[in-house]
């Protein structure tokens, strides 16, 4: 292979026998030099990137306010998280008291689809339990076979699964709701031996597989411990 004719670079020395490199190391071993000498902040200059010259001061300056404008932007981004999670708290807070109020499997239904369509404003929701008891109940009841058959993929362990799921699998889960692009489901009890809830959009990429599943979770948590102690029917 033919040597390069391109000149290395190399440290540019001057009559008193300085170069960059020997510079460089005295203001690494003396940090404090410009704060001993602050006139020369002015015979320092650095291109700009709009080609022309500013003084080492104006860069510092340039820097700093770039600096300032990315923290200012954090903390706007931490201060909205926080807002938001302030609302949800509130919400699942009178979600969870509206759930212990309820006097029956029916209302407990009825309590979990209508919170999330109003305060939460999910657009499809959908609460579905496990057994054989009467088709005419206030609420949706299916067997633990044909779920198996329809969503079996989905019931396996006690994590929520959320995504793009088959048509299938979504049209199961919200029978009614037209179309549906992604979902999040949540087992309730240890193999999902209760039943399910889901919540689901029309956008394909609102429930995602990397999204945080601690409230739907912990909504389960509570329906779980809530249903046996309630009564099937549909209350006074």
């Amino acid at each position: 292979m033919a040597a390069s004719n391109k000149p290395a670079v190399t440290a540019q020395t001057d009559s008193t026998g300085l170069n960059d490199d020997t510079v460089r190391e005295y203001l690494k071993n003396h940090s404090d030099f410009l704060q001993r000498n602050p006139d020369m902040l002015d015979y320092l200059h650095i291109s700009h990137a709009s080609g022309s010259a500013v003084s080492l001061v104006e860069k510092q300056v340039s820097i700093l306010r770039e600096r300032n404008m990315d923290m200012r932007h954090r903390l706007n981004t931490l201060t909205g998280n926080a807002r938001d999670n302030d609302k949800l708290y509130e919400q699942t807070r009178s979600l969870v008291l509206k759930l212990v109020e309820a006097d029956s499997v029916a209302a407990l239904c009825r309590t979990f689809m209508t919170s999330l369509g109003e305060d939460f404003d999910v657009e499809h929701a959908s609460i579905i339990l496990f057994g054989d008891g009467d088709s005419s109940a206030d609420y949706r009841m299916e067997s633990p076979e044909n779920a198996k058959i329809e969503i079996g993929a989905l019931l396996k362990g006690q994590k929520p699964v959320c995504g793009a799921l088959r048509k299938e699998e979504l049209s199961y889960l919200f029978p009614d709701a037209g179309e549906v692009g992604s979902a999040a489901l949540m087992p309730l009890g240890n193999g999902a031996e209760l039943g399910l809830i889901a919540v689901g959009s029309s956008d394909a990429g609102r429930y995602s597989s990397s999204m945080g599943t601690l409230f739907l979770a912990h909504v389960a948590d509570i329906v779980v411990r809530l249903l046996p102690r309630l009564t099937p029917g549909t209350p006074g």
